[in-house]
């Protein structure tokens, strides 16, 4: 497990990160999620020892972390770094030959490690001539290919049309299955809600929110409601303490303390058959915006809520 205690960083004297913790456990995904300068990078870079903390703690398996350990983790930074003339196949093997591979091990594994990612066709072609998409698979590769302890994945998935999106998936579950740490930052929710085990929150170099995915679902955002009948709802509009999201004839979603939702559950079957009645869960993208609506204000708060 790779876990981070009150870390604080500041630049020119402005503090942007105030008391990061969290953790990111083996086996799984873990989603780093945050608007533009809420301290994603920064967070990630003083975990892999580019930047330093002023103060605070990281420990990976309950032992401070340092040089010997971080030699075993895998980084992709959201800037691509790689050579541009270079064949593909090469730069991974040349890459896995620096982690100590022999070079016949290094161009099993890399060539290896490109087919997985969908480049075995193009291993002869240099890094500029692929398009955008691949060359964040050929990023990817070699982030993995030493096959790190720890993986810190920054944006891997920009770029990436939905093919791809699943194969670099695959790659990442099969990472974690072998029991690494996965930590990746994305703005793409829609994807981080399908990935992800845990997530964390960050706003404002604060950490907003962090748990497990689905809990931080039941905890967090605005609880709806499903109604569906066979006759019509068209009474419900007005109802005390119920507010509308969406309504046809026969179907409403509706935003309701426990209480109203009942009544309002009462009065539908009075009136007939119920055919639905569910909570929906806010998706990660609801949560978000209402933590980062504004961050500055509710950071306290939100830490309060998940301790």
């Amino acid at each position: 497990m790779l876990e981070l205690h009150d870390i604080c960083r500041s630049f020119s004297g402005k503090r942007v990160l105030h008391n990061v913790s969290f953790t990111a456990e083996r086996g799984q995904l873990t989603g780093f999620v945050g608007g533009n300068g809420a301290g994603k990078t920064t967070t990630m870079r003083i975990i892999l020892g580019v930047l330093a903390a002023e103060s605070g703690t990281m420990k990976l398996d309950g032992t401070k972390l340092g040089a010997t350990a971080r030699s075993r983790f895998g980084y992709m930074p959201s800037e691509r770094g790689l050579y541009p003339k270079m064949k593909i196949a090469e730069q991974i093997t040349y890459l896995a030959r620096l982690h100590g591979f022999s070079k016949s091990e290094a161009t099993g594994r890399a060539e290896a490690l490109l087919g997985q990612l969908g480049l075995g066709e193009r291993l002869k072609d240099p890094l500029e001539a692929l398009s955008l998409g691949n060359q964040q698979r050929v990023q990817i590769a070699a982030s993995l290919v030493h096959d790190p302890d720890v993986l810190i994945l920054d944006e891997p998935f920009s770029g990436l049309d939905p093919f791809a999106v699943d194969l670099v998936l695959n790659v990442l579950v099969e990472r974690a299955e072998a029991g690494a740490v996965v930590l990746f930052s994305s703005h793409q929710l829609d994807v981080v809600e399908r990935l992800c085990d845990d997530l964390v929150i960050i706003g404002d170099g604060k950490i907003l929110a962090a748990g497990d995915r689905e809990d931080l679902r039941r905890r967090h955002g605005t609880l709806r409601y499903e109604l569906i009948s066979q006759t019509d709802l068209s009474w419900a509009a007005g109802r005390p303490g119920v507010v509308l999201d969406s309504q046809d004839e026969n179907r409403i979603l509706f935003q309701a303390e426990e209480t109203a939702a009942q009544q309002l559950l009462q009065g539908a079957l009075q009136r007939g058959p119920v055919t639905t009645f569910r909570p929906v869960l806010p998706t990660l993208s609801e949560i978000f915006r209402e933590f980062t609506t504004d961050s500055t204000g509710s950071a306290e708060t939100a830490q309060e809520a998940i301790r």
